[in-house]
């Protein structure tokens, strides 16, 4: 059952995410907002994320994903819905 007041969104970001401190500057961004879930790169060059929070967190968090760190290049981020219950965030291994 997820915590009242929260939601989850899947991100698929695309892009040049890889190799640029991506997952770094993600957890950075979340442990700042409060947000809980992971981040992983992907075999296939893309980073996913799992983000769960408040409202306003999840939003400001997937405006951060669109961003990037500097030496990002986002090409385009894929938000779905996301279950699961979260009480930390992490960077997960590539997958």
């Amino acid at each position: 059952m997820p915590i009242t007041g929260t939601i989850a969104r899947r991100l698929v970001v695309r892009g040049r995410v890889q190799g640029v401190g991506y997952r770094n500057y993600i957890e950075y961004k979340a442990n700042q907002l409060g947000v809980k879930g992971w981040v992983r790169n992907r075999l296939d060059g893309s980073v996913e994320a799992v983000v769960q929070g408040d409202l306003a967190a999840v939003a400001e968090i997937i405006e951060c994903a669109k961003r990037g760190p500097r030496a990002a290049e986002v090409a385009s981020v894929e938000i779905g819905d996301a279950e699961g219950e979260h009480h930390s965030f992490a960077v997960h291994t590539t997958e």
